[in-house]
Protein backbone atom coordinates (compact mmCIF):
# COMPACT_ATOMS: atom_id res chain seq x y z
CA UNK A 1 0.00 0.00 0.00
CA UNK A 2 1.31 3.53 -0.87
CA UNK A 3 0.82 6.52 0.98
CA UNK A 4 1.76 10.30 -0.08
CA UNK A 5 3.75 12.24 2.29
CA UNK A 6 4.93 16.28 2.37
CA UNK A 7 8.57 17.25 2.70
CA UNK A 8 10.51 20.25 2.45
CA UNK A 9 13.40 20.55 0.18
CA UNK A 10 15.38 23.64 -1.18
CA UNK A 11 13.94 24.91 -4.52
CA UNK A 12 17.79 24.72 -5.85
CA UNK A 13 17.86 20.85 -4.69
CA UNK A 14 14.20 20.18 -6.56
CA UNK A 15 15.40 21.19 -9.67
CA UNK A 16 18.52 19.33 -9.17
CA UNK A 17 16.38 16.48 -8.90
CA UNK A 18 13.97 17.25 -11.80
CA UNK A 19 17.25 17.18 -14.25
CA UNK A 20 18.59 14.07 -12.39
CA UNK A 21 15.20 11.86 -12.44
CA UNK A 22 14.33 12.79 -15.85
CA UNK A 23 18.07 11.79 -17.38
CA UNK A 24 16.96 8.36 -15.84
CA UNK A 25 13.28 8.70 -17.03
CA UNK A 26 11.54 8.24 -14.01
CA UNK A 27 9.63 10.85 -11.37
CA UNK A 28 11.56 12.23 -8.83
CA UNK A 29 8.97 10.46 -6.40
CA UNK A 30 9.93 7.29 -7.40
CA UNK A 31 13.46 8.19 -7.39
CA UNK A 32 12.98 9.20 -3.40
CA UNK A 33 10.93 6.22 -3.02
CA UNK A 34 14.03 3.74 -4.78
CA UNK A 35 16.43 6.03 -2.65
CA UNK A 36 14.66 5.47 0.67
CA UNK A 37 14.31 2.13 -0.14
CA UNK A 38 17.84 1.22 -0.56
CA UNK A 39 19.00 3.49 2.36
CA UNK A 40 16.93 1.17 4.67
CA UNK A 41 17.81 -2.25 2.85
CA UNK A 42 21.29 -1.27 3.50
CA UNK A 43 20.64 -0.62 6.87
CA UNK A 44 18.93 -3.70 7.33
CA UNK A 45 22.10 -5.81 5.60
CA UNK A 46 24.60 -3.99 8.05
CA UNK A 47 23.04 -4.69 11.22
CA UNK A 48 22.37 -8.48 10.18
CA UNK A 49 25.77 -8.33 9.27
CA UNK A 50 26.92 -7.30 12.57
CA UNK A 51 24.79 -8.99 14.88
CA UNK A 52 26.31 -12.18 12.89
CA UNK A 53 29.88 -10.83 13.72
CA UNK A 54 29.64 -10.24 17.24
CA UNK A 55 27.64 -13.71 17.70
CA UNK A 56 30.71 -15.00 16.09
CA UNK A 57 33.30 -13.24 17.58
CA UNK A 58 31.52 -14.21 21.25
CA UNK A 59 32.71 -18.06 20.29
CA UNK A 60 35.63 -17.57 18.74
CA UNK A 61 37.63 -18.68 16.00
CA UNK A 62 40.27 -22.13 15.97
CA UNK A 63 43.33 -21.10 13.99
CA UNK A 64 45.06 -24.02 14.75
CA UNK A 65 47.97 -24.70 16.43
CA UNK A 66 47.96 -25.45 20.46
CA UNK A 67 47.77 -23.86 23.89
CA UNK A 68 50.90 -22.06 24.91
CA UNK A 69 52.76 -23.78 28.00
CA UNK A 70 54.20 -21.06 30.02
CA UNK A 71 57.56 -22.72 30.69
CA UNK A 72 58.20 -22.47 26.60
CA UNK A 73 57.23 -19.29 26.56
CA UNK A 74 59.60 -18.15 29.13
CA UNK A 75 62.83 -20.34 28.46
CA UNK A 76 66.12 -19.03 30.36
Amino acid sequence: MKQNITISIDKELIQKARVFAAKKSISISRLLSEELSGIITRNENYERARIKALAELKVGFHLGGRPAVREELHER
